[in-house]
């Protein structure tokens, strides 16, 4: 696949996030990047949010607040992955602080300390063996007129098939 034929990535954004998270708020929560689990020592670093206002490559106004989770890849002794509470309550203080819409979308940072930070979007938190999963991927550039004409498409296709045999041929 190459880059004009990627799909349109779907985050998550923060109330659907929290929601999870409180549903299950003692399992342990693990995310995973890059093939692999965070390590058990893993910290939140720093919680930021961001009002964006710009110009897409269409020339079409944008306008999003995004909210940006830095996390700490460390492994410390004895420490074990953060419960979803814990998580869920360093989130929501700074949502409440600074009154962050629940559509906010969700950016995460992910580094060791020593390699440059990442930047990760994320799927739905899924609860699998006892544990809240959420899995993170790279966070591409996208055209998002590009994204829009693909979603619409996605979207008509999806609409008219379901009526009719002749208005997808």
């Amino acid at each position: 696949m190459n880059v004009i034929d990627k799909t349109v990535s779907h985050d998550i954004d923060l109330g659907v996030l929290l929601a999870v998270l409180d549903a299950q708020p003692d399992l342990p929560l693990v995310f995973t990047y890059d093939g692999r689990d965070v390590k058990p020592g893993y910290h939140v670093t720093e919680v930021k949010s961001g009002r964006f206002d710009a110009l897409d490559c269409g020339a079409n106004p944008e306008s999003w607040t995004e909210i940006f989770v830095q996390l700490w890849d460390v492994d410390e002794v004895g420490r074990t992955h953060m419960p979803a509470s814990k998580f869920s309550a360093i989130v929501r203080k700074v949502s409440v602080h600074l009154g962050l819409p629940k559509t906010a979308r969700l950016t995460f940072e992910v580094s060791d300390g020593v390699a440059p930070m990442a930047l990760y979007c994320a799927s739905a938190p899924s609860v699998q063996d006892g544990v809240v999963r959420i899995e993170l991927s790279p966070r591409p550039a996208s055209c998002k007129p590009r994204d829009r004409w693909l979603e619409e498409q996605a979207r008509t296709a999806s609409s008219c098939c379901g009526k009719t045999s002749t208005c997808c041929a």
